[in-house]
């Protein structure tokens, strides 16, 4: 095995290969345990195999750590891991924390942490890369501030000052990169109080999106532990039909001081969202189609479903109503599906390429027959109408298949594949 001093940043995302050279998942994170008079010893792995399941591999099964990549034998475990008391992650718990520098007490903070092979073939911390505070920045100004490499046992832990929490942005950068799905997963596995501390720091959208794709009972945990006005921010920063699904959740008191404290606009979307029941086409749809007049044409329809924010569902079709052409519309003319309008000159008028044959859902319709107009049309997305045949949102595919799956899908165990593409079933490494 290499005795190169690897840094856990690097290792974090390595590919994991087992010996046929397999790919068998990626690591996410390094686990140590403390040590009374030493450096913390490396006990193992946390690596994401297919599945998105996290689990445990023993640094006893690595053979080798190069060249971006981990080299492993025997099987993997599959069970999913769980941190115990007396371990230790390296990125999410000890990369960005403040600690105090031996002899004279000077504040850092952990940038980065390296692990060493011994001789006798264990692995555990060798050097911390420690960042101080920039000169006349402030106590915890670390920006841009001074580095040092230091021994484990030159710091000692406990640099938070009461009230502030520790720095994560190393962890916001890696969330930042990934598919919101993936990053809920990545902070869903934190502990508790990291979780809090990392959710705080990512940009409101960014934590709207995740908030997005995470368990219900996981999304009032977390708004909850946010103050009511960055709850309100990130509220604002979600689809409507999302945050009236989560808003819908809370206590009522508390519901009304978060649509209080929302932007105007967003807080009656969600509270005309909140009048329908949830299993209907109405509380199961966006108040945000895309509507155009008749005499608009293919180019401005191509147009308006370029725009980057928009999911792809929603960019499905256009919808051609009178005027006015704000949720209640005037009445509902059609769809335009954007396979159709590709077909066409961009001068053509979309009044002329309206859907006929499709018949728009009533607010009230069920959520089984909200399911069967989708599939009987082989249709992501239908229009939703009033009684007075006006246009007031559409119900895409994903927000059906939310409320159709299991409440627990999100975490449901897939079969990881551990090598050669094959799932093994009850194979297991010494127990962790």
């Amino acid at each position: 095995m290499s005795t190169n001093r690897i840094f856990a940043a690097r290792v974090a995302g390595c590919a994991v290969f087992d010996p046929n050279g397999d790919r068998v998942g990626r690591v996410r994170d390094v686990v140590v345990v403390r040590r009374a008079t030493s450096s913390p010893r490396v006990v193992g792995l946390v690596v994401e195999v297919p599945g998105k399941r996290r689990v445990f591999l023993s640094i006893g099964r690595v053979t080798s750590i190069s060249a971006g990549q981990v080299i492993v034998t025997g099987l993997i475990n599959l069970r999913r891991f769980e941190q115990r008391p007396e371990e230790v992650r390296v990125i999410a718990e000890l990369v960005g924390k403040r600690v105090h520098l031996q002899p004279d007490g000077d504040e850092a903070q952990i940038e980065d942490v390296g692990i060493l092979q011994t001789p006798v073939g264990d692995w555990e911390v060798s050097q911390l890369f420690v960042r101080k505070p920039r000169t006349g920045g402030g106590p915890f100004s670390f920006g841009k501030g001074p580095t040092a490499f230091v021994a484990w046992t030159d710091i000692r832990e406990g640099g938070e000052r009461p009230g502030e929490d520790q720095n994560a942005e190393h962890l916001v950068e890696t969330i930042s990169e990934l598919l919101p799905a993936d990053a809920a997963n990545v902070l869903l596995d934190l502990p508790e109080k990291r979780l809090v501390e990392v959710a705080r720091q990512l940009p409101n959208e960014r934590l709207a999106d995740v908030l997005e794709e995470m368990e219900e009972d996981d999304q009032v945990d977390l708004i909850e532990a946010l103050g009511d006005d960055r709850a309100a921010d990130v509220l604002d920063e979600m689809q409507p039909d999302d945050a009236a699904d989560l808003i819908a959740l809370l206590p009522e008191a508390r519901q009304e001081t978060l649509l209080e404290l929302m932007e105007p606009d967003e807080a009656d979307d969600v509270r005309a969202l909140l009048a329908y029941a949830f299993d209907t086409a109405g509380g199961l749809m966006s108040p945000e189609p895309i509507i155009v007049s008749a005499d608009a044409t293919v180019a401005e329809g191509l147009a308006l479903i370029r725009k980057h924010e928009l999911a792809p569902a929603m960019a499905a079709a256009v919808f051609v109503t009178l005027p006015p052409y704000e949720p209640p519309t005037g009445r509902f003319l059609g769809a335009v599906h954007f396979q159709r309008m590709l077909r066409y000159p961009p001068h053509e008028r979309l009044g002329a390429l309206v859907d006929t044959g499709l018949e728009p859902l009533h607010v009230d319709a069920s959520l089984q027959d909200v399911a069967r107009t989708l599939a009987s049309y082989n249709m992501v997305c239908l229009p939703v109408v009033d009684d007075g045949h006006r246009l007031v949102g559409v119900v895409t595919i994903d927000d059906v298949l939310d409320h159709l799956l299991p409440d627990d899908w999100r975490s449901t165990d897939a079969a990881p594949v551990t090598s050669a593409g094959a799932a093994r079933e009850g194979a297991s490494n010494a127990a962790h």
